[in-house]
C-alpha cells in the first residue's frame, strides 16, 4: 500500500513516515487534505481535537482569543510544520485557533485513526515528542531574542523567513505580498502596533528592504548575507 505522505516534499521529516505494513491501512483511512481560503478556520479555540494537522502549502496563523474580544497571534505555521498535536496528545480542547493567512493546504489524520497509529508505532510517538521539544526550544529562543536582539532585527528575521517561504524572484530581487497585518507582526515581536511604522522606516532607511503597502522587496545579495547557505541557494 502506498504511503499517503509518500509524494510529499516533507515526507522524510513527517511524523507519519515510520508507518508501514498494517499501520498504513489505518493511516490511509484517517488521512485527508483540506484547502483553506484566506481567513478560513482549520480549528477554533475551544474545539475538541480533530486529529493531527500538517501544513503542506501556505501559512497558518495560530492565535489566542481573549475574553475582552481582542486576540494575539502567537505563531506562524509554515509548510512542513505540524500543528494541533498538543490537543491531540492531551485529549484537551484547543487553546488556540488556527486560520489561513494565505491560501493554504493542510493534510489531516483524524483523531481516532491517528490515535491507533500512535499506539501501534512508538516511532511516531517519538517524532511527535520531538516536535514538542522543538516547539519548547523555539519558544526558548524567542525569549532569548526578546532580551538580546533589537526589535528591528526581530522584525527583519520574520520578514526573511516569510520571504524564504513565499517570496518570488524578479531579476535581482525577491518580493512578496505581506500576508500579515502590522498588528500581527507586532504580536510576534512583542511590541505595540504603533511601533511597527518606526521599525519599517529603519529597515527602509538602512536599505534592507523596499516597502509599498504590503509589497515587500529585498535584494538577493542582502538575503544571501543573512540566510544559511542552503536557504540562500534557493534564491540563486
Amino acid at each position: 500500500m502506498e504511503h499517503p505522505c509518500g509524494k510529499c516534499a516533507f515526507y522524510m521529516g513527517s511524523v507519519w513516515q515510520p508507518v508501514e505494513s498494517g499501520g498504513l491501512s489505518v493511516l490511509t483511512r484517517g488521512f485527508s487534505r483540506k484547502n483553506l481560503s484566506v481567513g478560513a478556520a482549520l480549528f477554533e479555540q475551544g474545539d475538541e481535537s480533530g486529529g493531527v494537522y500538517c501544513v503542506s502549502a501556505g501559512l497558518i496563523g495560530l492565535r489566542t482569543n481573549h475574553a475582552n474580544g481582542t486576540s494575539t497571534l502567537l505563531k506562524i505555521a509554515y509548510p512542513g510544520d505540524v500543528i494541533g498535536y498538543r490537543s491531540f496528545l492531551t485529549h484537551a480542547a484547543h487553546k488556540t485557533e488556527a486560520r489561513a493567512l494565505m491560501p493554504s493546504r493542510v493534510c489531516i489524520v483524524a483523531h481516532r485513526d491517528a490515535n491507533r497509529v500512535v499506539h501501534g508505532n512508538p516511532q511516531v510517538l517519538t517524532r511527535l515528542a520531538a516536535r514538542c521539544i522543538s516547539e519548547i526550544d523555539n519558544n526558548h529562543d524567542r525569549i532569548i531574542a526578546a532580551a538580546t536582539s533589537s526589535n528591528r532585527q526581530r522584525l527583519f528575521d520574520i520578514l526573511l523567513s516569510l520571504m524564504h517561504a513565499h517570496g518570488e524572484r524578479t531579476g535581482n530581487q525577491m518580493h512578496m505580498q505581506l500576508p500579515l497585518s502590522r498588528t500581527d507582526l507586532a504580536d510576534l515581536i512583542g511590541v505595540q502596533p504603533e511601533t511597527m511604522s518606526r521599525l519599517f522606516k529603519r529597515l527602509k532607511d538602512d536599505g534592507a528592504l523596499v516597502v509599498s503597502g504590503r509589497d515587500i522587496q529585498m535584494q538577493i545579495p542582502i538575503l544571501d548575507q543573512y540566510l544559511p547557505d542552503d536557504k540562500a541557494a534557493n534564491f540563486a
